[in-house]
């Protein structure tokens, strides 16, 4: 059986980069491609950014099972696909997921051996300022996001391991510390 690796944190506090970073530590591991009906955002790809779908058909996959987790953010629907995360574990494979804390839990509550890893900022003041440094959202978006923190960060506190992001390389070698310990992979960098 493979591994599921699940990073969450709240917008702005660097899960994408980290998992971006641990996909080039571990070129074996999966990027678990999460479901949507948002619109693409500039150059993304169907079926390596997001699976994008319309809002019926991804209703559908809710009706029949096929979502492990799924969540309404917004007015648009995300999830992850049950087919493949099943089909990375029959093929042995590590898969690395990037979900919200909610989607993380769900996971873990139909994958039990799932770890999860919530990516905690180091305050509320330094993720305004990442988030407002993005430039992805307007005034009404980045407020909704910063009104979930609270929640998110409580919840976090489920998580098997919290990394505090307040320096990106530290983080980094512990979250590729925590994978290494789960399933045996050897970061490429290291010596």
């Amino acid at each position: 059986m493979g591994h599921l690796i699940v990073i969450s944190a709240p917008s702005g506090s660097g899960k994408t980069t980290i998992a971006r970073a641990l996909m080039k530590s571990f070129p074996s591991i999966v990027f678990s491609v999460s479901a949507t009906t948002r619109p693409r955002r500039g150059t993304e790809v169907h079926g390596k950014d997001y699976y994008f779908l319309s809002r019926e058909e991804f209703e559908r996959r809710i009706r029949e099972g096929r979502l492990i987790e799924w969540e309404e953010i917004y007015g648009n629907l995300y999830g992850t696909l049950r087919s493949e995360v099943d089909r990375a574990l029959e093929q042995g494979l590590t898969m690395l997921f990037d979900v919200d804390i909610k989607g993380a839990l769900s996971i873990k509550r139909q994958y039990p051996q799932a770890v999860l890893i919530f990516i905690r900022p180091p305050g509320i003041e330094a993720l305004t300022q990442r988030l407002r440094a993005r430039r992805t959202e307007d005034e009404e978006t980045l407020r909704r996001r910063l009104e979930r923190v609270p929640l998110e960060l409580d919840l976090g506190a489920h998580c098997d391991y919290q990394v505090v992001n307040d320096d990106l390389e530290k983080a980094i070698a512990e979250v590729e510390e925590i994978v290494r310990k789960h399933t045996n992979l050897e970061p490429i960098h290291s010596t």
